[in-house]
């Protein structure tokens, strides 16, 4: 069988699972209505989670005193656990051959600790919150984006994940931005923005309980008896075993947000303006995810993934040699381009690559190594900012961006085919 032009190198042989190359719809319209609804439940948790998490790097180091190290630790500990939470909750979708009430379970969880944050008391009980929320997403992660690719047709796979990123992160700013709003009217009272960051978590657990349906089981489709053993390892393939470690390696050149606004306050960013950076970030990101996840729908993929690695160099660049508000301005918005060109993108090439039978696991392995990964990328980057101050950490991602992409082009030249051919 031909390598088809949609998915480039990362969808050698198949082995036996079928890849559909049919031209998608590129009309926004023709996104099944289960797969926006999902969008702006993401978009209502993000709102709430990232009203809190702008504010929170600053409050722990300037309210709390721990030192940047400590939130790189603390933030690479909250995003592996919730990979490692997403390997357990996508098997058992599997497993049960359902996913909705799983993604539920870990929206409802995420909203019930949305109170910790106001109401913890030392620096403890923030991580503890912080621990419980990402179990919550890690809960949510892997079923969610399972049933997603069941909702989705093949060829609308791309702009369906596309649009679902867009929308969450649309939640992304408008939490950032509703945060400076509050900073100001009380007068950067952390705790009272805190409090109001609780209303659009619930509100997100209620639209998936209430409007969000499943797909109605394939009878045709046995439900994997255990989806964590080797033989089911084996089962998903060589092409998707091959985009988990693309993944990793574009993990390794990409450390958390938290150094962006960490960023901004090295520059003199009064606290109030912080959140501004994620605002912009996720702006740019929203705008580019959606168009990027309907072209990758219709060209080969390499090209794309190649182009965000560009950007994340060229944002690292900016971050370390221009410490001055257009130089944070400019990496800020190459990095939310390198987000858009990105991460809607793996996530269609996992359902790509992936089992039917097999797609909650696949998304829980593939969250698992590079949550992994962004573990070890957040704690050397917080490290690296202590020992060499800022510079010093962009200065490696920007290493570790030109590697992943001198890599990623000697991959692409040695598996990508013309259509066709």
């Amino acid at each position: 069988m031909d390598n088809p032009p949609v998915a480039g190198f990362l969808l050698p042989e198949c082995e036996g699972q079928e890849v559909t190359t049919a031209t998608p719809n590129p009309s926004v319209t023709a996104v099944p209505r289960g797969v926006w609804v999902l969008g702006f439940v993401s978009l209502l948790m993000d709102v709430s989670s990232e009203m809190i998490h702008a504010l929170l790097p600053v409050y722990l180091v300037t309210v709390l005193g721990t030192s940047t190290i400590t939130v790189g630790i603390i933030e690479g500990i909250a995003e592996a656990t919730a990979s490692i939470t997403k390997i357990f909750s996508g098997a058992l979708s599997d497993w049960l051959g359902r996913r909705k009430l799983l993604a539920a379970l870990g929206y409802g969880l995420a909203a019930c600790t949305k109170p910790l944050f106001p109401l913890a008391p030392s620096a403890g009980w923030l991580v503890a919150a912080r621990f419980i929320d990402r179990v919550g997403k890690g809960i949510r992660g892997a079923p969610r984006d399972a049933l997603i690719a069941d909702i989705a047709p093949a060829q609308l796979r791309g702009a369906s994940f596309g649009l679902r990123q867009s929308l969450d992160t649309i939640g992304a700013f408008v939490g950032p931005l509703a945060a400076i709003g509050l900073m100001w009217w009380t007068a950067d009272d952390f705790t009272a923005v805190f409090w109001v960051a609780v209303l659009p978590a619930f509100l997100s657990f209620a639209l998936i309980t209430f409007a969000v349906s499943e797909p109605a089981p394939d009878g045709a489709r046995e439900p994997s008896r255990n989806p964590l053993n080797t033989a089911a390892m084996r089962q998903l393939g060589t092409a998707y075993w091959r985009v988990v470690a693309v993944g990793i390696v574009f993990t390794l050149a990409r450390f958390s947000e938290a150094f962006l606004i960490l960023r901004a306050q090295n520059i003199g960013l009064n606290a109030m303006w912080v959140p501004a950076v994620l605002v912009l970030m996720n702006i740019v990101y929203a705008l580019s995810a959606y168009p990027a996840g309907a072209l990758s729908d219709r060209i080969n993929r390499t090209a794309l993934l190649a182009l965000g690695l560009a950007f994340l160099a060229g944002a690292d660049l900016a971050l370390a040699l221009l410490p001055s508000l257009a130089g944070l301005a400019l990496g800020v918005v190459l990095w939310g381009l390198h987000m858009g060109l990105t991460q809607g993108l793996f996530a269609a090439l996992v359902a790509d690559t992936a089992p039917p039978s097999l797609r909650g696991t696949a998304f829980g392995y593939f969250n698992l190594f590079t949550g992994l990964a962004t573990l070890a990328a957040s704690i050397l980057a917080g490290a690296l900012w202590d020992a060499y101050g800022p510079a010093g950490t962009f200065l490696a991602g920007l290493g570790f961006a030109l590697i992943s992409l001198s890599g990623l082009l000697a991959i692409g030249k040695s598996f990508t085919k013309p259509a066709g051919q």
